[in-house]
């Protein structure tokens, strides 16, 4: 994810400090994806000298407030008229992990698969309470869903590669 989009989308709502941007940043992807405040000021920092946002006044605590510039608008219809596609998306450690166990040759694939099945399904449970758990909130739940549903094609998946290699056998 794009979060210097994140953060851009945000300020499109009105005017924010970094720790309220990090904190709505969190609640909006249902902590699932934490953010490092030093992360959020550098990403503002950057967005500065681009021209994206403009720091303004400091609030009553000394936190700098930041605002959407028009070119951060701009920039925010971009993204959001934009698909993502496929290609830029992050490499599925997953996907190479077991496609250089089986050129290992040594590797006992079938292990690595079952360990990795195993987490899975641990991870699997664990988002299926935390999307009882979650508050009520749509950006929340869109998340969850998203990350079960990745969750339960892995595992597809790896039954997948079960068969696959049971057939080069």
């Amino acid at each position: 994810m794009s979060i210097r989009h994140g953060l851009l989308a945000l300020l499109s709502l009105g005017p924010r400090h970094g720790y309220q941007l990090r904190v709505e940043f969190e609640a909006s992807t249902g902590a699932t994806w934490p953010l490092n405040i030093g992360q959020v000021y550098t990403t503002l920092s950057r967005m500065e000298r681009d021209g994206l946002v403009m720091p303004g006044e400091s609030d009553e605590q000394g936190r700098v407030v930041y605002t959407i510039t028009a070119a951060g608008r701009e920039e925010l219809v971009r993204w959001f008229s934009t698909p993502v596609a496929q290609a830029d998306r992050p490499r599925d450690e997953l996907v190479i992990k077991l496609a250089m166990a089986v050129a290992a040759k040594e590797v006992d694939v079938a292990e690595v698969i079952r360990r990795q099945r195993t987490a899975t399904m641990s991870a699997l449970q664990q988002l299926t309470r935390a999307k009882r758990a979650a508050a009520e909130g749509a950006a929340q739940r869109l998340v969850l869903d998203s990350m079960i549903f990745r969750a339960e094609a892995e595992q597809r998946w790896l039954d997948h590669c079960e068969a696959v290699l049971k057939e080069e056998r």
